[in-house]
């Protein structure tokens, strides 16, 4: 590997690990962000809806025009802008003095964290050739899990000890390094056939859909389907979701060519990335949620009951993606996702009277963990730990060696969208399910109206309940919430046994042949 081969790694590593990292650290302060921070105009599961997937919403909407932006105007120029911004808005984030104001500035976060992501892989692919680049895709993924690895834990003692806020405000060093490495050691790219303009009409249609069906679902649900503003934003985003691939197929440079699609690889691992992904993104949330609102564990007791899984993606990452590139990515895309299925499956049984993790750093006796770890939480990391492992490389692989090196910027933009979609909008078909759930036992056990704002305001679905329950209206509501979140994990599972079939159905893959580049045809006159 080369000097500059290395320092690439490094960047796209300390970018795109940023994200990853941020999304964990995040989902370890989500009990304290809802109990700290007031709010007039959300519910906290609400919030906390919107602290996530909001952020991702706004994240996937824009990933395509970034990609575009990254490809014509030179990939290391954006890379850099989205590294600069990641951190400014990180600062914003952890400075938020309300609810809706934290919400605003995560929405912010997404948007430039948007400029990253496609960067990262796009600048890789231009850094390596060959063989060669399955084993930097498995380094990469490796290392940005290290990162991940360290999220929970480091979130979990950050949050117990300086509070939530820190969980933001720690990506400003950070990036600052990368943004320097960047500008001194990484080489720049761009795609030198370009001749069109932005489809900026595209990436509005693009966004509307997204935003429009995850706000409006989140919302109505929420609001008891009695805001017009949820109706109106769903509204939106289906007549938005119909027009976008009709308007790609008419726009004479569209943000998204069709013809892309021409390759059944490229389509199979973005549909079997819409499920896959969908579905981690709304486990880790419920998760996070769960241990620590229902179950009683500390932020760090959450993120070291979750080890394993990063532990495995760390260490397995590399020589997986390196046997990949050898022997094809096919059976690792359909035994990936069954494991992590099975995983799910396990924790779908969870029962409410699972000894939490108290774990803390001003008690080294804490770190023990209670019996309930090994036997409620451990089986299920393991499986998902070795299913995620699995599934990361092997399909960032196959999708960059699906398309043609000069859309490669575009090509893992489409594909890092859809697998940020699928938590925005499948995670607001879930809230439904659970928001229903949780407040049907809660009404039928503990004899409340939850048809009462006052009641809903009280008690929240996966949270604590308010000050000034009753002991048996908060076990009721943890029993409740415990049932929800079965129902959330049967869905989850779901999902990645859908994923598992697409990748067995679509991906025909000759062991050690690469996949077959597709190029979009060109655009009509």
């Amino acid at each position: 590997m080369t000097t500059r081969q290395r320092w690439t790694l490094i960047c796209t590593v300390i970018g795109s690990g940023a994200v990853f990292l941020d999304g964990t650290i995040v989902n370890a302060a989500l009990k304290h962000i809802g109990q700290e921070l007031p709010g007039t105009l959300v519910g906290v599961l609400e919030a906390q809806a919107y602290i996530v997937g909001g952020y991702l919403a706004v994240l996937a909407a824009l990933l395509i025009l970034a990609g575009a932006l990254s490809d014509h105007y030179g990939r290391r120029r954006v890379y850099a802008i989205g590294l600069t911004g990641f951190a400014a808005t990180s600062a914003l984030c952890g400075l938020a003095p309300t609810l809706e104001w934290l919400i605003v500035f995560r929405l912010a976060q997404g948007a430039v964290g948007a400029l990253l992501i496609p960067g990262s892989l796009a600048l890789i692919t231009h850094a390596f050739d060959g063989p060669e680049r399955g084993r930097a895709f498995g380094i990469w993924a490796a290392s940005t899990a290290a990162l991940t690895v360290l999220g929970p834990i480091l979130g979990g003692g950050l949050v117990d000890t300086l509070g939530w806020r820190v969980a933001f405000l720690i990506n400003v060093p950070l990036l600052g390094f990368a943004l320097w490495a960047t500008l001194a050691h990484v080489q720049e790219s761009r795609d030198t056939e370009t001749t069109g303009s932005f489809d900026w009409l595209g990436a509005i249609v693009a966004a509307l859909a997204v935003g429009g069906l995850a706000f409006g679902v989140i919302r109505g649900q929420a609001n008891e389907w009695h805001d017009p503003a949820a109706w109106i934003s769903i509204v939106i985003g289906v007549v938005a979701l119909v027009a976008f691939p009709i308007l790609m197929a008419r726009r004479p440079n569209p943000l998204v060519p069709l013809g892309l699609f021409r390759s059944r690889t490229f389509t199979t691992i973005n549909v079997m990335t819409f499920f896959v992904y969908g579905a981690l993104y709304v486990t880790f949330f419920y998760q996070a949620v769960v241990l620590q609102g229902v179950l009683g564990y500390t932020a760090l007791g959450a993120g070291l009951v979750g080890l394993p899984v990063g532990l495995m993606l760390a260490l397995l990452s590399t020589r997986i993606g390196t046997l990949a590139g050898r022997v094809g990515s096919r059976r690792f895309l359909i035994v990936g996702p069954t494991l992590m299925a099975l995983g799910l499956l396990w924790l779908s049984r969870l029962p409410v009277d699972s000894a939490p993790w108290k774990a803390a750093l001003d008690d080294p006796a804490t770190f023990v963990p209670p019996v309930s770890a090994f036997t409620d939480i451990l089986p299920y990391t393991l499986l998902f730990g070795l299913g995620i492992a699995m599934v990361v490389a092997p399909l960032t692989n196959m999708l960059m060696g699906s398309i043609s090196g000069r859309f490669s910027g575009l090509g893992s933009a489409i594909n890092n969208s859809i697998a940020r979609v699928g938590q925005p909008l499948l995670g607001a078909l879930i809230f439904i399910a659970i928001s229903a759930t949780y407040y049907a036992s809660l009404g039928s056990s503990a004899g409340l109206d939850t048809g009462d704002p006052a009641v809903r305001t009280a008690f929240q679905p996966l949270n604590p309940p308010g000050a000034g329950a009753t002991a048996e209206q908060v076990a009721a509501s943890n029993q409740a919430s415990i049932e929800a979140f079965h129902l959330a994990m049967l869905a989850c599972a779901g999902l990645l046994a859908i994923g598992a079939l697409v990748s067995w159905y679509g991906l025909r893959e000759v062991a050690g042949a690469p996949a077959t580049s597709a190029e979009p045809a060109a655009p009509a006159a």
